[in-house]
């Protein structure tokens, strides 16, 4: 599953550089596909297709938050989601709304970072 940064981020940003795949953002900041993986062009739900630097709405205009879809939960990276391991009031918590077993995640993985 991936993790979700819950309302009480006291926005430290301790979470955003320590994140393998840069799917973590300061709040109000608009995310791509591209930073931090090695898309360049993804497909959309609808079947159209973005390339993959264009900029993204946030996804909290208040506090840091997760792009759900570039979260593995630092499969391949780490043993632990390292976002939660450096949280100084442990508000990285896994999200409910996009539970995840390890083979999807370890798919996720290469897929966002083109391996074979």
């Amino acid at each position: 599953m991936a993790i979700i940064i819950t309302d009480e981020c006291i926005n430290c940003g301790a979470c955003e550089p320590e994140c393998p795949n840069t799917a973590i953002y300061e709040g109000g900041v608009e995310w791509t596909w591209a930073g931090g993986t090695a898309l360049t062009e993804v497909e959309l739900e609808d079947g159209s297709s973005m390339d993959a630097k264009s900029p993204v709405e946030p996804v909290s205009e208040e506090f840091y938050y997760i792009v759900p879809d570039k979260c593995t939960e630092c499969t391949g990276f780490h043993e632990e989601p390292q976002c939660a391991a450096v949280c100084p009031v442990d508000c990285c918590v896994p999200d409910p709304d996009h539970v995840e077993d390890k083979e999807t995640l370890e798919a996720k993985k290469a897929w966002l970072h083109a391996e074979a």
